[in-house]
């Protein structure tokens, strides 16, 4: 396996923003919160406790991304721990992408009027211009941060 260090040095720094948007949110911070939209955005105004744990417990979910970028950087010694790395890097952020791809795809359709979304004008620009890349770029870091170089590996060194 091969390291992207640039990829996770990047994977990282977006995962402490990431994460550091959650925490901010769930101390009662509201900046940037309109841009979410729909419900997220009239519950944050009004927030219940049930909501507010959410948030936090999202936050500390997205912090386990740390966690796997982290161990990346450990010289494993079982070839296994290395693949079970690989494959869980790399269905990681296909599913970040995926995520942001899809949810870019659905807003964009009910943009032209196509699907009907409960997002306002402005929500809309954002999560076009801002929230659905972000995941994106996102899943891009996650998903180059390894390379592999044994003919397990193959597969995905062809497809990408």
């Amino acid at each position: 396996m091969q390291r992207n260090y640039w990829f996770i040095a990047l994977g990282i720094v977006w995962t402490i923003i990431f994460s550091g948007m959650s925490f901010y949110w769930a101390m009662g911070g509201l900046l940037g919160v309109r841009s979410l939209g729909g419900a997220i955005y009239e519950m944050s105004l009004n927030p219940s406790p049930s909501f507010m744990m959410i948030v936090w417990l999202t936050g500390f979910i997205k912090l386990l991304g740390l966690v796997l970028l982290l161990i990346l950087l450990v010289q494993w010694k079982k070839p296994i721990i290395t693949r079970i790395l690989y494959f869980i890097t790399k269905i990681v952020g296909s599913l970040l992408f995926l995520y942001g791809f899809l949810n870019f795809i659905t807003i964009t359709l009910s943009r032209l009027n196509i699907l009907d979304f409960d997002l306002d004008s402005y929500a809309t620009f954002w999560r076009l211009i801002f929230w659905e890349p972000f995941w994106m770029i996102g899943g891009v870091f996650y998903f180059f941060s390894l390379k592999g170089n044994k003919p397990l590996f193959n597969f995905f060194n062809k497809l990408f």
